[in-house]
């Protein structure tokens, strides 16, 4: 978790954007040494293949003989 300032975020906002996208990182700006917001990144997109690669581990091993 990075903390940054209000005038920090205004004058790096789209650095900070791609930040919070690569990384994922949640942003946290102080205006006054004082938390006002935070920032967190949105949903990731994912393909059906990748939002289904884990099932097969919620699956009973049963399930995977059939």
């Amino acid at each position: 978790m990075k903390v940054i300032t209000a005038t920090e975020l205004a004058r790096n906002l789209s650095q900070i954007l791609d930040r919070l996208t690569a990384k994922g990182e949640e942003i946290i700006v102080e205006r006054n040494h004082r938390q006002v917001a935070r920032i967190i990144p949105g949903h990731i997109h994912q393909t059906a293949l990748e939002a289904m690669s884990d099932l097969y581990r919620t699956l009973p091993d049963k399930a995977a003989a059939g």
